[in-house]
């Protein structure tokens, strides 16, 4: 008898599930506008409650702690409760948490809200990231999981573009208020449009499982089948023990490792650009301007990336970018004349910095089974986000001991190199 699954891997994919990735991307280009919104208002924070930059580092950093927590918390939910009601819990929680930043009266307030938003964004990351792992088929499934990672920049770019008319029109608190609308508006298309994963189903085998899959299956435009295949006796379950059992463990590892390393050089960028720019005398829109290049560039970045995985080594792919990374993001400490060259430069360090990111998801998704795909990736990318905590606030630290940027910017480099180095010994993906 046939697996459903090798059938799935084999066969086109049909119009739910192209509609169910491209949500999925397009709820990871919220995240990508929800982690960003306190820096596109962060200015106007810091002259609003008069706070230092070592103060504005942890409040930067704050949704980040959150986003460890409930990526390790949540994507393992996502294995015992599924994909699907997990990802509207996290919209739930992102929805509120952006929604109560508007209320934020202190750098303590402000920095509790944005610690309870973390918590979804962070579960959301993870939990798209095997989502769209298990719909894609074989042939599309990095390209998949690239793609929706190419999302985060998209809600940065479109988020960032109308952040900025806020900000010279209102208040840093009408960013939040646009965030939690958005957010709230795609609950009820994930409600619709977002399946539970067959994997999922085939592995947790539910009650009633074989109905629930041939649903699917006919809702995906597939035929249904008459059994369900035996369950994988040897996979492992849902548990963090199973992530460092014999052929998994170094590959958690390596993979925590340099997502920890090259993401803190990835939000030292994104997290310090707009407070940078202003502190050279240019005004807040324009600092949120050359935030947007940042992601634009990102965006290539990632597209870029995609397109050549079909043809070249993901694996190799990923540390080339992270070693230019490095490059980039050391001139970028460098200064420049003027804002065209500041947007420019930022602009070639979201390239090389995002496309290491967006192929480190594409790595992850495949190296991990279905019964821990979700804990895997919540634990590499909750533990690695340690990293991305870290950055803002290593800097601000930095800063506040009167290091200069070409100093600060050298050590938030070093992240990109370590991750490069940490690659270089990981083996091939386990399995798709």
């Amino acid at each position: 008898m046939e697996d459903v699954r090798e059938r799935l891997d084999r066969a086109p994919m049909g119009w739910a599930q192209i509609a169910a990735i491209t949500l999925c991307i397009a709820l990871n280009a919220l995240d990508g506008f929800d982690v960003l919104a306190i820096s596109f208002a962060s200015p106007g924070i810091a002259a609003e409650w008069g706070i230092d930059r070592a103060a504005l580092g942890l409040v930067l950093s704050m949704e980040l702690i959150g986003m460890a927590v409930g990526s390790i918390l949540l994507g393992s939910m996502a294995d015992r409760a599924g994909r699907r009601p997990t990802i509207l819990l996290c919209l739930v929680v992102m929805a509120t948490g952006m929604l109560a930043a508007t209320t934020a009266h202190d750098v303590q307030s402000l920095s509790l809200f944005r610690l309870f938003t973390g918590l979804g964004i962070g579960g959301m990351l993870a939990c798209t990231n095997a989502m769209v792992a298990e719909l894609a088929n074989a042939r599309a499934r990095s390209l998949a999981v690239a793609v929706m990672a190419a999302g985060y920049p998209v809600g940065a770019i479109l988020g960032g573009s109308i952040a900025s008319g806020l900000l010279v029109s209102g208040g840093w608190r009408d960013v939040f208020l646009f965030g939690a609308i958005v957010t709230g508006i795609f609950l009820p298309f994930a409600w619709f449009l977002l399946p539970e994963s067959i994997g999922y189903l085939l592995q947790k085998r539910p009650a009633d499982a074989l109905a629930k899959v041939n649903r699917l299956l006919r809702r995906m435009g597939h035929a249904p089948v008459e059994a369900l295949p035996p369950v994988d006796a040897a996979a492992p379950k849902p548990s963090f023990t199973a992530l460092f059992a014999p052929g998994l463990g170094r590959i958690t590892m390596l993979l925590t490792l340099g997502y920890f390393a090259h993401i803190m050089t990835f939000y030292f960028i994104l997290k310090w650009i707009p407070k940078i720019v202003v502190d050279m005398g240019y005004a807040p829109s324009a600092a949120g301007g050359v935030l947007v290049w940042a992601n634009v560039g990102g965006l290539i970045g990632a597209l870029l990336l995609s397109i050549l995985s079909w043809r070249i080594g993901i694996r190799a792919l990923v540390i080339a970018a992270m070693l230019a990374s490095t490059v980039m993001v050391t001139i970028f400490g460098q200064g420049q004349s003027s804002l065209t060259g500041l947007a420019t430069i930022a602009a070639a360090a979201g390239f090389f910095t995002n496309a290491g990111v967006v192929g480190l998801y594409a790595i992850i998704a495949q190296s991990f089974p279905t019964a821990v795909r979700g804990g895997g990736t919540g634990f590499v990318i909750g533990v690695g986000r340690g990293g991305a905590a870290l950055g803002p606030i290593v800097a601000g630290f930095l800063f506040s001991l009167d290091f200069g940027l070409p100093t600060v910017a050298v050590a938030m480099a070093a992240g990109s190199l370590i991750a490069a180095g940490a690659l270089l010994f990981l083996r091939p993906a386990a399995r798709g």
